[in-house]
């Protein structure tokens, strides 16, 4: 038996096909498409996931099953004492929820630490890699989790819309208000301050909006994350759905002329993210790391 294992889900951007290369578990998010159930990054990628999109298919997400959760955990426990098990955030599905209950009973407790900690995407990651550090410098599972939980607010993240058609499909918005956005080219900017997605403002047309989002993480750096950054412990991240590598590249390398100082981490936004946000979504932010 060896130490502490690291699991995460996918809506982190890690795929668990890419799972062995940092050293850790990935649990595939379920998306359900015109009434088939996919496993994200299992049996379908994310060209195929905007494929059906954009040809109209009906498209929801879910939480994995708990049989899908324990089946992972009992699989690592056979050769990990401990896990640590960092889901997306608690306000965003009732994954966390589900699990925490689980890890209550045999033969999970005591053995099985599930980390609340409110982040998704990039920051999510960060978590991982972070917790997959502290277990490399001896760190029990439950420190782990003390420490992740403790600090689970020390990141910032703003999400901006291309289009407002997937917000219509799952009534955030009404359609009245998408066909107005539409003919006059409003990006809504949203943002996720620990468990909520929330509305931010609107800009016209996404480099307005990109800049909108720009100004807020500069605010977010000079305020309440500025000790980070004074101890060397804040990376900037970018995040996004299907969108021209160009467009992408134009808005990449403008946030890191931005904060030369500090350094950037991609993944892509996940299917949960995207089949609400659709393609053209772009999402920066700033995270703690270790």
């Amino acid at each position: 038996m060896s130490g502490i294992a690291i699991m995460t889900d996918s809506n982190c951007g890690i795929m668990p096909s890419d799972a062995d290369a940092y050293g850790i578990y990935v649990l595939p998010m379920p998306v359900i498409i015109d009434g088939e159930t996919y496993y994200e990054g299992i049996n379908i990628t994310l060209d195929e996931f905007y494929k059906k999109q954009s040809t109209g298919a009906v498209i929801s997400t879910s939480q994995p099953s708990p049989g899908d959760v324990t089946a992972m955990w009992d699989m690592i426990l056979a050769s990990h004492d401990e896990l640590v098990f960092i889901p997306m955030s608690s306000g965003l599905s009732n994954t966390c929820q589900t699990a925490l209950i689980l890890a209550e009973d045999e033969p999970y407790k005591g053995r099985i630490y599930v980390v609340n900690n409110h982040r998704i995407s990039v920051t999510q990651t960060m978590s991982v890699l972070d917790a997959k550090a502290l277990a490399g410098q001896g760190h029990t599972a439950g420190e782990i989790k003390e420490i992740l939980e403790k600090e689970s607010l020390d990141a910032t993240i703003y999400i901006a819309v291309n289009t407002l058609e997937y917000l219509k499909k799952g009534g955030r918005i009404t359609p009245a208000a998408a066909a107005i956005g539409t003919v006059l080219r409003l990006k809504p900017v949203l943002t996720i301050q620990g468990d909520k997605l929330d509305s931010y403002a609107k800009a016209r047309g996404m480099k307005s909006a990109f800049h909108t989002m720009l100004n807020a993480l500069k605010n977010d750096i000079s305020g309440r994350l500025a000790p980070l950054k004074e101890q060397d412990r804040l990376k900037l991240g970018i995040a996004n759905t299907l969108m021209e590598e160009e467009r992408f590249e134009a808005f990449r390398l403008e946030l890191q002329q931005t904060f030369p100082e500090l350094d950037l981490v991609y993944f892509p936004l996940t299917m949960s993210i995207g089949a609400h946000v659709g393609p053209g979504g772009l999402g920066i932010g700033a995270v703690s790391y270790h």
